[in-house]
């Protein structure tokens, strides 16, 4: 996680909403990802750290065992990003801070067609959940940052 972190200030000093991602296999990173299209004129909701560290992930050439790798984020991913995750095969999803407003890990899954359904992926939330939550709230604390501000997830964040 300290990784996935470090990957979230580099989107922090980039003026982006500060959520990192890394994947391991065999106690190796074998890719990474940090958010943007969160400042500046080429603002998107695709370009998650999540979406860009499995995009690296797919681009290697090795056979990899998905099933056995594990995907570490600072902030639980969307309902988007945990689709992709649960599709790429990925074993595990470890997560720092909760997505009160878009986090999809927590979704029934027993409702969903046998594809995701039958998803055998693990998820721990709350690892360095403190360290991340300052990431956000620095994000937060300055007047330029407009990303979601006065979303419910802002708000929980800034009230924290």
């Amino acid at each position: 996680m300290k990784k996935a972190l470090a990957q979230a200030k580099e989107a922090l000093i980039d003026g982006e909403f500060p959520v990192g991602c890394v994947i391991v296999y065999e106690n190796t990173i074998i890719a990474t990802g940090l958010r943007s299209g969160t400042s500046g004129e080429k603002f998107n909701e695709i370009d998650h750290a999540e979406m860009i560290a499995l995009r690296r992930m797919n681009k290697l050439n090795q056979n990899i065992d998905a099933s056995r790798a594990t995907l570490f984020c600072t902030l639980e991913p969307c309902l988007m990003c945990f689709s992709a995750i649960m599709l790429s095969g990925l074993g595990k999803v470890v997560y720092s801070y909760e997505d009160v407003m878009g986090g999809g890990t927590k979704c029934d899954r027993s409702m969903l067609s046998p594809l995701y359904k039958n998803s055998n992926i693990t998820v721990v939330p709350g690892i360095q959940r403190e360290e991340s939550l300052i990431l956000f709230k620095s994000f937060y604390s300055s007047p330029k940052n407009s990303y979601l501000r006065g979303s419910l997830l802002a708000d929980t964040i800034i009230n924290e």
